[in-house]
């Protein structure tokens, strides 16, 4: 930098870079007034250096800018916290996902034995939970969701008994879409739509929850005090979807029912008693059972989906955002996924 004209700062940052660079020296011997712009470009020099792992030699600048060099690099920045823009080509982003496929299986694996385990813990009273953490969760999943359940839930089971009339009156059967809307909700579908509700609903709320107390450090902040983040923030959460979900679509089921109901009786011009004597007669107990099943089944993935992404959260605001994202996402695939395999067995055992 002792040259009578010397580079500019991008200059000189690329010349850091090169192949013949040995050391960075800093020397500031003509330096006259200086401001926060100096430090900037010489924490931007420095972390090229280290970079290449170069030395870098700082013993002769001015006291002031050689202690605020040392403090920006006295903490490490968190992991997580800076964002990338590193851009692969096409083939070389392909390996990489599926180099970490591996890796984020086994993640999952962990975390949901973590998850055991920590029910365990529960089941023989030494897990760091608290009732009232229970209840909150099962408030906030189950009561405060009821509007949006019954608004979707009886909308579906309208469509359901439409698309069932528009072929079941050619042939004089109308009273056939009892049938049609009590099984179809009963069994599969009121499961599926309360699913898909509480994925986007709990499971981004989970997800941004527990991924901001991560950006915070809360979550570090309890395995200080030696207490398990599984257990004072996943299991409540787990358990509270759990037990919710299975009730949220018994209340489903009755929506889509009244949905059905309501097509039947004034577009139809079927009797009320008429279509509740059917649909009692054509829908098996054996529905409502197997409808559980699916929404026990689904509200556990959805908790673990976004505890899970929660928890494995980065360090950033934008972290935290594709932790959402990724919850959601990750939900609606699992009960899609968990759809197709119940509804095999339930084949297979002729159910």
């Amino acid at each position: 930098m002792g040259d009578s004209s010397p580079p500019d700062a991008e200059t000189a940052l690329a010349g850091i870079d090169d192949a013949n660079v040995r050391e960075l020296r800093l020397e500031t011997a003509e330096l006259g007034t200086w401001d926060t712009s100096l430090l900037v470009f010489l924490v931007q020099a420095v972390k090229r250096a280290r970079a290449r792992s170069l030395p870098v030699h700082d013993d002769r600048l001015p006291d002031g800018v050689r202690r605020l060099l040392q403090l920006a690099f006295a903490v490490p920045p968190k992991e997580g916290s800076q964002r990338t823009h590193t851009r692969l080509p096409f083939f070389a982003s392909v390996g990489t996902i599926a180099l970490s496929v591996p890796k984020s299986i086994r993640s999952c694996l962990e975390f949901i034995g973590e998850v055991t385990l920590s029910t365990g813990r529960l089941l023989a009273g030494r897990a760091d939970i608290r009732g009232r953490d229970v209840f909150g969760a099962m408030q906030e999943c189950g009561v405060q969701a009821l509007p949006i359940v019954a608004l979707t839930s009886m909308l579906f089971g309208l469509i359901l008994a439409f698309v069932g009339a528009v072929q079941l009156t050619q042939f004089g059967a109308q009273i056939y879409v009892a049938g049609l809307v009590g099984i179809g909700m009963l069994r599969v579908m009121g499961a599926i739509m309360v699913g898909v509700v509480m994925a986007g609903r709990m499971g981004a709320s989970y997800a941004a929850l527990i991924g901001t107390m991560q950006v915070n450090e809360e979550v570090d902040a309890l395995s200080t005090f030696g207490l398990s983040p599984i257990d004072f923030l996943v299991l409540p959460r787990v358990l509270a979807l759990t037990v919710m979900v299975p009730l949220l679509t018994l209340y489903a089921d009755f929506m889509g029912v009244l949905g059905g109901f309501l097509v039947g009786v004034f577009m139809l011009g079927l009797h009320p008693l008429e279509y509740w004597n059917a649909t009692i007669q054509m829908v098996p107990f054996k529905h409502v059972v197997i409808g559980l099943v699916y929404s026990t089944v689904f509200g556990m993935i959805i908790a673990l989906s976004g505890c899970y992404q929660g928890m494995h959260c980065g360090r950033s605001a934008a972290a935290v955002g594709t932790a959402t994202t990724a919850a959601v996402v990750n939900a609606i695939v699992g009960i899609i996924v968990a759809t197709a395999i119940i509804t095999i067995i339930c084949n297979i055992l002729n159910i």
